[in-house]
C-alpha cells in the first residue's frame, strides 16, 4: 500500500485539481493518499458567493484502485466570498464537501456500459493516468453553498427610501412620506394656532 502526499501525487497537468495516478497501479486494493493544498483555477459557485479564483483549497482525499476503476473519496474544503442578498454586505466563511467519486478504467465494462457524464473517466495527460476532480468538485460546491447568503439570520436588509443598511441606522430609523395621490391638499390645510 502506498502513500504519497502533497504535490508528489500529483503534476504533469496545467491544472491544479487534476490528479497524478500513474503510481497508484491496476491492481485492486492499491491506494495513495493525498492531503494538499491548491490554489482554484477559476471562481467555484453561484452568483452571490463562491471560492474565489486563487483561493487555497485544501485537498484530502484517499484515491483506492477497485477492479473497474478508481474511487476517490474525502474532503475538499476552501474559503468562500459573496454579498448579503439582504443588504450587500460582504460576507466571508468557508464551504467543506465531501467527495466519492468513481473514474472508470479505459477498456472496462464500466466505461463501456455507461456514458462519459454518469460516470467520469480516468484519463491520459501526457502519457500518465489522471483523475480530472475539477467538475464533482464544481457540482459539489454548487450544492453545498447557500442560493441566498446573508450576513445574519435576522438581517433586515436595506431602507427602501433612503438605501442605508437598516443595522447601521440610528433606532427607530424611518421617512416621514404622504401618500402622493394627498400630497396636493397638504397646501390646504388649516394653519394651527402656532401659524397665525
Amino acid at each position: 500500500m502506498a502513500r504519497r502526499d502533497d504535490t508528489t501525487a500529483r503534476r504533469g497537468s496545467r491544472s491544479p485539481m487534476v490528479i497524478d495516478i500513474s503510481r497508484l497501479g491496476r491492481r485492486p486494493g492499491s491506494m495513495i493518499t493525498v492531503d494538499e493544498t491548491v490554489p482554484s483555477p477559476f471562481r467555484i459557485g453561484l452568483d452571490l458567493i463562491a471560492v474565489p479564483q486563487d483561493a487555497p483549497v485544501h485537498l484530502d482525499l484517499r484515491l483506492e484502485s477497485v477492479s473497474e476503476g478508481v474511487l476517490v473519496t474525502g474532503t475538499v474544503s476552501a474559503p468562500t466570498e459573496g454579498e448579503c442578498v439582504r443588504c450587500l454586505t460582504p460576507v466571508t466563511g468557508d464551504v467543506a464537501i465531501d467527495l466519492t467519486e468513481l473514474y472508470a478504467y479505459p477498456d472496462s465494462t464500466t466505461e463501456a456500459t455507461t456514458e462519459e457524464d454518469e460516470i467520469p473517466r480516468v484519463g491520459r495527460d501526457g502519457g500518465s493516468d489522471t483523475v480530472d476532480l475539477e467538475q464533482p468538485i464544481i457540482d459539489a460546491v454548487g450544492l453545498a453553498l447557500p442560493f441566498s447568503p446573508v450576513c445574519t439570520p435576522d438581517c433586515a436588509g436595506l431602507c427602501p427610501e433612503c438605501g442605508v443598511r437598516v443595522a447601521d441606522a440610528e433606532p427607530g430609523h424611518h421617512h416621514d412620506q404622504i401618500d402622493p395621490r394627498w400630497a396636493k391638499l397638504a397646501q390646504f390645510r388649516e394653519p394651527t394656532g402656532d401659524e397665525q
